[in-house]
């Protein structure tokens, strides 16, 4: 199942809390590991109810320790919150720690409001440095930076650059940098991200040619009826805990609403194993991508590892 790995986005579920989100992300790592998913993939947010992968290095030191052979990475660290340095030292005590199984996705992220920007200690339009942070970083893992990380230096650490627009896709081309585009939430500029960093692409020697991954909402249950209920918890989901699922939830909200989430989500395989089979045999066709990474929000933790589950047989199959 080389090309199938997992977007972890550690949910707070209602009538939970972080350490019981962060308790089953080791339970679905250990699922993805022994079910030989090839990544599993950790995100970061701040001051977000619904999330509780903050500490994004932490979190993946503690799911590589207790899993095997899965690679684990960030999905991915947003760069502008860090200090190039410290993440370089970071995934190179992860990388000697874990040697041969550890990613590093690097995101700009997106703009948080103003009190959670300060307590980040960020400037205005630092984002900006974004492409500059990131050629420091690979010259902390080169050994050509202005001092030494160490750990970091030699470190054998794949970087990926992430993003859900044209910028990020025309970086990475530059950089000769593998690439991941957040398809499950953001769809509209993916056609021209693709062609962009396929096209300008330029080797480097951490790649040859062009490599992408996609994401992807992939939702598995016994039929398509219930697959669709569980489903509906993404649908309705909002900077909070994360919600139980509602029957029919779409049909229940406006249509322009309803509209919305359906344009929003139109990259998601959803349904029983046949129906979700036929979208991701679909989703490669058209895209053509060398890796897809799923997500699912899904309440219920036991449905959660059921449909990854699920997932990973049709993979196989």
């Amino acid at each position: 199942m080389t090309g199938l790995s997992i977007l972890d986005l550690t949910p707070v579920r209602q009538g939970g809390d972080a350490a019981t989100a962060l308790r089953e992300t080791l339970t679905l790592a250990q699922l993805a590991d022994s079910c030989g998913y090839h990544r599993y993939w950790l995100v970061e947010h701040h001051a977000t109810a619904g999330v509780a992968g903050a500490a994004t290095a932490v979190v993946i030191g503690h799911i590589a320790t207790h899993t095997k052979t899965i690679r684990v990475g960030a999905g991915g660290v947003m760069l502008p919150n860090h200090a190039p340095l410290v993440v370089a030292e970071q995934f190179g005590t992860l990388a000697a720690f874990h040697p041969g199984r550890i990613d590093l996705g690097l995101g700009r992220g997106i703009a948080r409001d103003p009190a959670t920007m300060q307590a980040l200690r960020r400037q205005p339009n630092d984002a900006a440095a974004f492409p500059a942070d990131v050629q420091e970083l690979l010259a902390y893992f080169d050994g050509r930076g202005p001092v030494k990380a160490v750990p970091g230096e030699g470190a054998d650490v794949p970087v990926w650059i992430l993003s859900s627009s044209l910028g990020g896709a025309q970086l990475a081309a530059a950089m000769g940098l593998p690439y991941a585009y957040a398809s499950h939430f953001a769809p509209d500029q993916l056609d021209v991200a693709l062609a962009a960093y396929r096209g300008r692409f330029q080797p480097s020697a951490r790649q040859e040619k062009p490599r992408v991954m996609l994401s992807l909402t992939a939702i598995v249950a016994d039929t398509d009826a219930q697959a669709q209920l569980l489903f509906s918890s993404a649908q309705h989901a909002s900077d909070g805990k994360l919600p139980p699922p509602v029957p029919d939830y779409l049909a229940s909200i406006a249509a322009d609403r309803a509209a919305i989430i359906q344009k929003m989500f139109r990259h998601a395989a959803v349904g029983s194993p046949d129906t979700v089979a036929r979208a991701l045999d679909a989703f490669r066709e058209r895209y053509k991508p060398d890796e897809i990474i799923v997500t699912a929000q899904i309440h219920d933790l036991a449905a959660r590892l059921k449909s990854f589950e699920m997932l990973a047989k049709i993979a196989a199959a």
